[in-house]
């Protein structure tokens, strides 16, 4: 597993406080477990796409961000409802069922021969 870059100094999230944005992910190779891909992932945590080989997250180089560390997160309180989707069709009132055509097929006409073949030597 190849990790880069390499320092001497300490993680940044164990010198920032728990408001400070994490870091940007760092990308890491490797090979993958269960095939041999070489496969890239963030942190450490890889998914290999050919066999479906995947790490688990705790074998990751930092720690995985908390919720309240997600800039995308809605804001706290009540969440609002999704919009629902309209319901079934009401069914057609009962009667008789409509007549219907022919059913759609080869069209009608006489059989057509295939083409001769010419004899062979000719």
């Amino acid at each position: 597993m190849t990790r880069w870059p390499t320092s001497a100094q300490p993680p940044a999230e164990s010198v920032a406080g728990p408001s400070a944005p994490l870091p940007a992910p760092e990308l890491t190779e490797a090979e993958c477990r269960r095939c041999g891909t070489y496969i890239a992932g963030l942190d450490g945590r890889y998914a290999c796409g050919v066999c479906g080989w995947v790490n688990d997250h705790s074998e990751g180089h930092r720690r995985l961000p908390r919720a309240d560390e997600d800039p995308d997160r809605p804001p706290k309180g009540r969440r609002r409802r999704p919009k629902q989707l309209p319901g079934p069709l009401p069914e057609p009132p009962a009667g008789p069922e409509p007549l219907a055509g022919p059913e759609p097929g080869p069209l009608a006409g006489p059989p057509q021969e295939p083409p001769a073949r010419p004899a062979p030597g000719a």
